[in-house]
């Protein structure tokens, strides 16, 4: 797969197939994942991989009452509420839109083929694990498997540690969880605020120099 493809075409993968992955293409992932950039080279992470479906039950409990706290909370609660009450216009029409998805993920997650959750070791930031995460979905894509990280599951981090059998005084931290698996929707590239609108030059709220007002990628316009 040509690089910018992958780029442009990786996006949140929640409607999956039940068809197991592969273990050669795990590997692939995986491997891929390592040789991502790490904050001096220390490489403190460690990956936990979960297809045993009673584990996948468990945290299936686990990830519907994240999502249930998430919705309910601030983030989303009143957004929720207005899109709901005026469901016609774009704005929320895209909201529900992506409720539905999420709460599809969450109310199948059990039967998602592939977990894979990354844990850092005193990486608050996220800046010598993300890399490594990113890289691992975009390996997927290239092996046509979905891929959405949800971070959601840390409302309930001593919960996972414990199904998981993470120990809980040696400073890992979870950054996420993957989820992994044949998608039944189709790749795409995501509708996004084109780059000129969010990025600066020099200084805040300078102009960058540039306008891309359609995607750069020839394969989005296909």
């Amino acid at each position: 797969m040509e690089l910018y493809e992958a780029l442009y075409t990786t996006r949140s993968m929640r409607r999956l197939r039940p068809d197991p992955i592969p273990l050669e293409i795990q590997a692939r992932i995986l491997d891929a994942a390592i040789r991502a950039p790490s904050g001096g080279n220390t490489q403190r992470w460690r990956f936990v991989l979960v297809d045993d479906p009673v584990l996948r039950d468990k945290l299936g409990e686990i990830y519907r009452d994240c999502v249930r706290q998430l919705w309910s909370g601030p983030a989303y609660a009143a957004r929720i509420a207005a899109a709901e009450a005026e469901p016609d216009t774009d704005e929320h029409k895209q909201s529900l839109q992506l409720v539905r998805s999420a709460q599809h993920l969450a109310d199948h997650f059990q039967e998602t083929p592939l977990l894979l959750f990354a844990f850092a070791l005193s990486d608050s930031s996220g800046s010598s694990i993300f890399p490594s995460v990113w890289s691992a979905m975009l390996a997927a894509r290239a092996e046509g498997v979905g891929s959405c990280l949800t971070t959601i599951l840390e409302f309930r981090q001593d919960d996972v540690f414990a199904v998981l059998g993470v120990p809980v005084d040696a400073g890992w931290q979870m950054a996420c969880c993957i989820t992994l698996g044949y998608p039944l929707g189709r790749w795409g590239v995501a509708q996004r605020s084109p780059a000129h609108e969010v990025a600066f030059r020099n200084g805040w709220e300078q102009p960058v120099g540039f306008e891309v007002p359609t995607p750069l990628w020839p394969g989005a316009v296909s």
